[in-house]
């Protein structure tokens, strides 16, 4: 599908500005294409340490859900804060959780409330890049989480433009699944987000070693706001990707589609995470294979098999915040 490079669009006026150092921005300017970034590390803000007791909004900006899961992930929540949910959360609009003005003003009101400290998808699916125009200023007066993943990456990448740190982790439904080891991770990154992490074992597809802010989520979503033109990377990112259930060609026409528009010229790292149920076509080509192509020309550290995504581990962690990735590793500072 053709599209417009997003580099080419006006940039929102609420979006950051980056800055670098001299050397680092000598260093980008040595990038694939010739291009040239001259921007400085951004300080994003991190909301304050979810304590029990806090108030949590959980709201439906996508798919609809299955209420038994969402029922027992808010009680597991609920056994430690105070949870806010609108009364419409479990309408249906067709493959929406009611139609855009519904899931919009939804969201809009979490974001608004001084007394919510925690914004949490009740489910991903599809649906949230229709309702991204809401006023996220708020957001930027006052701190607060937005936590969730899947579909919930576009809201992310929102997040990320004003500046604020969020929590890449299961959605509520995906609470009522996991085990007591993703729980662990889901409280730690909330109430300790300054809280050392590091995955180990990690396979290197590309030596190197590369250090800048955690930014994306899952790879469909990320290809999906770049052609939207809303995609925005900081210099020297490193970029999170994960799917499920996309053929080993759709990945790579994804992945290709993130490079020929530019975005990784200034990534200095990339982490693959799981892609569950993707699996080959009549060709015999692997995810595997594509990642492995993928890595060959990316010009960047790459490693795959981090615990996020949508297989049995998928252990949160905070977007926006420093990781060093080197060596199998992806250390959290």
């Amino acid at each position: 599908m053709e599209r417009e490079s997003a580099r080419s669009a006006k940039p929102p006026s609420c979006l950051i500005h980056f800055e670098l150092p001299d050397k680092r921005a000598s260093e980008l300017a040595t990038k694939e294409r010739g291009i040239t970034v001259v921007v400085l590390p951004v300080d994003y803000a991190t909301p304050p340490p979810l304590r029990p007791g806090d108030t949590i909004a959980v709201v439906a900006p996508s798919s609809p859900f299955p209420r038994q899961e969402l029922l027992v992930g808010m009680a597991w929540l609920q056994a430690r804060y105070t949870i806010v949910a609108s009364d419409k959360m479990s309408s249906r609009h067709g493959y929406l959780a009611g139609d855009d003005e519904r899931r919009r003003a939804e969201l809009t009101a979490a974001i608004a409330r001084d007394d919510v400290k925690a914004i949490i998808a009740a489910r991903g699916g599809y649906g949230a890049t229709r309702i991204l125009d809401v006023d996220w200023s708020p957001m930027v007066r006052a701190p607060k989480w937005l936590v969730g993943f899947s579909d919930i990456t576009a809201l992310h990448c929102e997040v990320a433009k004003v500046g604020v740190r969020s929590v890449h982790a299961p959605n509520v439904t995906g609470l009522a699944r996991v085990d007591p080891w993703t729980r662990h991770c889901f409280l730690s990154a909330l109430e300790r987000p300054e809280e050392s992490l590091e995955w180990n074992n990690l396979e290197t597809l590309r030596e190197g070693t590369g250090e800048g802010p955690a930014i994306g989520g899952n790879l469909a979503l990320v290809e999906s706001m770049a052609a939207a033109g809303r995609l925005v990377l900081p210099p020297g990112a490193v970029l999170f990707l994960e799917d499920v259930t996309e053929r080993p060609y759709r990945i790579d026409r994804m992945l290709t589609a993130l490079r020929l528009g530019g975005y990784l010229s200034a990534v200095s790292a990339v982490v693959f995470g799981s892609f569950s149920e993707c699996e080959p076509g009549p060709d015999g080509v692997t995810v595997q294979d594509v990642l492995a192509g993928f890595a060959r020309d990316a010009g960047v550290p790459v490693v795959c098999g981090a615990p996020f995504g949508h297989a049995s581990r998928n252990d949160a962690f905070i977007l926006g915040r420093t990781v060093k990735v080197g060596k199998g590793r992806a250390n959290f500072v």
